[in-house]
């Protein structure tokens, strides 16, 4: 462990109190045009304003100044895991997060299907988001294209939407490198990248990368939407101090997204059943309240908020955050010892990607101080009380308002 899961799981008790992180993923946001609003600034939140004026706020940076989490790191810095010395490749995330198993010297990549234009520039770096139907289709075509390339096992498994995963099986040969080049440019209008390995290791699973683009493309050419892969986040198998270990927390997950259960699920937590479509909040918030007595700790995720930023709607990803401050109230009459509201990263509409922006952070508890924030806005979260702090503050923040860390030293 670093120090400071050493030194809060020394100090860790238990108690009855219940912490409720939600993360709404990619939160934050910047104005269309200088000077304008954020999309949470537009929003109209009148739960959250209220919740605001009884909470500490303040800003998060998930990675460090000027750096852009992908939201691997930056959930592992808001479940306080450095996310600088804690690594794992979103591949592993997603093939977790459905259940697959890795063994050892075995890769897990995260693709996105892809819409490719003539010289194979890359017109949609997800395919229009085609339906879960659509993708299992596409899956099995390729599963029925790529069973193993030069003898290596290749697995392909569906997630949601435009993504998919892929695992290269060691299959009891030498292990499989993971340090190669992403195949996706995370960007249109130019051609997918060719994976290059950067250590002797890597250098088989690049040609497999290679050769599974190649075949993939061949395979899907009669398709007008779905006509290209892309690859990023390869990752073996890794390992990090349990979540209970580091706490003292009975922890649960409530995720629709497989990459974020698979997260979870790695740092020990307990993923439950949500029942319904991925975009339904009703299933998660039932879930929450059907577990709520078994739990210590509930981590909720939220995920429109990101997918509206990334697809570049302004208006949308407004309307998504009005939708969570109509559900806010469910979550509150569950009368929590602690709530915090936090972003994984920022994903402002105007640049349709991730960015370095801090998120805001609302802390609620019977033992905040007062604070002058009276909204829940990227700039009353500067003002607020809490500051400016790092993602790997939040968990001991949450611990200490919740009475579950006794005194440091005499």
């Amino acid at each position: 462990m670093s120090d400071l899961l050493d030194t809060i799981r020394d100090l860790a008790k238990k108690t009855d109190s219940k912490i409720l992180m939600v993360v709404l993923d990619g939160i934050g946001g910047l104005p269309l045009e200088l000077g304008g609003d954020t999309e949470l600034a537009t929003a109209k939140t009148p739960n959250l304003d209220a919740l605001a004026r009884e909470s500490q706020l303040g800003a998060v940076e998930l990675v460090g100044a000027g750096i852009t989490p992908g939201s691997g790191p930056g959930h592992l810095s808001l479940f306080g895991y450095d996310p600088l010395h804690y690594v794992v490749g979103r591949g592993a995330l997603s093939a977790v997060g459905i259940g697959v198993k890795l063994g050892a010297g075995d890769v897990a990549v995260r693709g996105n299907f892809a819409t490719l234009g003539a010289d194979r520039i890359v017109d949609d770096r997800r395919a229009g988001r085609p339906s879960d139907e659509k993708n299992a289709e596409i899956v099995t075509k390729l599963k029925a294209a790529i069973a193993d390339i030069d003898g290596t096992p290749v697995e392909i498994y569906t997630e949601s939407e435009h993504r998919f995963v892929v695992v290269f099986r060691a299959n009891g040969g030498p292990a499989l490198g993971a340090n190669l080049s992403d195949v996706d440019p995370q960007d249109t209008g130019v051609q997918p990248m060719t994976a290059v390995a950067h250590d002797d290791s890597s250098k088989k699973t690049a040609d497999l990368v290679n050769a599974f683009v190649t075949r993939a493309e061949e395979a899907l050419k009669g398709d007008p939407q779905v006509n290209g892969v892309l690859f990023r986040g390869y990752s073996d198998v890794p390992h990090f101090p349990s979540f209970d270990d580091a706490y003292g927390l009975k922890a649960a997950c409530i995720a629709s997204y497989p990459m974020y259960k698979g997260l979870a699920s790695l740092v020990g937590m307990d993923v439950l059943t949500v029942e319904g479509h991925e975009d339904a909040l009703d299933g998660k918030v039932q879930a929450l309240k059907d577990n709520w007595t078994k739990y210590d700790f509930f981590y909720f995720h939220i995920k429109k908020t990101d997918s509206t930023g990334e697809d570049g709607d302004f208006h949308e990803k407004v309307h998504k955050i009005e939708i969570f401050d109509e559900l806010l109230p469910q979550l509150l009459a569950l009368n929590p010892d602690v709530i915090a509201i936090v972003g994984d990263h920022s994903t402002p509409s105007k640049l349709a990607t991730h960015s370095w922006h801090p998120v805001p952070l609302l802390i609620r508890s019977a033992y905040g101080r007062k604070d002058v924030a009276v909204r829940y806005t990227e700039d009353e979260a500067l003002r607020g009380s809490l500051g400016l702090r790092k993602g790997t503050d939040l968990m001991p923040l949450l611990m200490a308002n919740a009475l579950k860390l006794n005194k440091y030293g005499a």
